[in-house]
């Protein structure tokens, strides 16, 4: 029989009665290496690829790679994005990867499954320029704008790890004033505060000498929510961009590379696992102040 996962919490449920057969145990397991958002996001995408499995008389764990490039090929004929569909199918690749490690299929059908072409997105994140003029924007709204704009622009944090900063994270290390972070996956960070940053800080928590970094008018720890609002509202003041998606804010990435920091050491700055991720944000920004063409014309107008 197909299987469905119908409970919110943890793919079980409180009646004694029921109980989880193995492609729900597989996929507790395989959910439980997750946190947060990206629980949230394949706790999703498994729902649907369920759903879709359910409504094939299709039992989860007796799938074969022709069940998963239907599946491919259904989410295409309904539009979806590719970006969407190449999500939905590493979790659903993810799933089976692991139910082959646990010993729960004899071999991993997902792993020869084509995945969509993925074009380069056109949307460019802030440039010098720009994220001067956001920094200075965002210094005319008051204190705890100025603070959440230095800590996603200058010191490269994520947006729900600035909301969650604490005074008491704050210190110096080896002559560096820093602040100790908890950052995607639950790894703990130490970041360094440049002068710039460590004074917009100081100047939001005031006099308080505990409790959180960023707080809303209402005297509220700020949210990841309200984050997203006030990183809008300082885009359409400093013009910018319209409406820039916080994640544009997030310097760390573009802002070494266009400067000529080797890759490596961004990577380390974002806090990337892999150093394709940060690649991505190179390959996608056309930078035309490095394009051929200009080198080119020096070298035939010196020879």
């Amino acid at each position: 029989m197909p299987t469905l996962l119908t409970n919110e919490a943890a793919l079980c449920s409180d009646d004694p009665s029921w109980s989880p057969d193995d492609a729900q145990v597989a996929a507790a397991a395989f959910l439980a290496r997750y946190s947060g958002r990206t629980l949230e996001a394949y706790r999703h995408d498994l729902r649907h690829y369920f759903q879709w499995a359910a409504d094939q008389l299709l039992a989860v764990l007796d799938a074969s790679r022709a069940h998963i490039e239907i599946y491919r090929s259904t989410m295409e004929q309904r539009g979806l994005a590719a970006s969407t569909i190449d999500r939905r199918l590493t979790t659903v690749c993810g799933y089976y990867r692991f139910a082959h490690i646990d010993g729960r299929i004899a071999a991993n059908p997902a792993q020869y499954v084509r995945r969509p072409r993925m074009q380069p997105t056109e949307q460019h994140a802030m440039d010098r320029g720009e994220l001067g003029r956001f920094l200075f924007a965002a210094e005319n709204h008051d204190r705890a704008h100025a603070a959440l704009a230095v800590l996603l622009g200058l010191n490269g944090l994520r947006v729900t790890e600035a909301c969650a900063t604490n005074i008491e994270n704050l210190g110096f290390e080896r002559g560096h004033r820093t602040l100790r972070i908890v950052g995607k996956g639950n790894k703990p960070a130490v970041i360094p505060l440049v002068p710039r940053s460590g004074r917009t800080i100081d100047l939001a928590i005031g006099e308080r000498h505990e409790g959180p970094i960023l707080l809303r008018r209402d005297g509220q720890r700020l949210d990841r929510r309200t984050a997203h609002r006030w990183v809008r509202s300082i885009g359409k003041t400093s013009r910018t961009r319209p409406r820039p998606p916080a994640h544009a804010a997030r310097c760390v990435h573009h802002g070494p590379l266009d400067a000529g920091v080797p890759l490596r050491d961004v990577q380390l700055a974002a806090r990337h696992a892999d150093p394709r991720t940060t690649t991505i944000y190179d390959r996608r920004r056309q930078n035309f102040d490095r394009h051929a063409a200009y080198v080119v014309v020096a070298f035939v107008a010196v020879g």
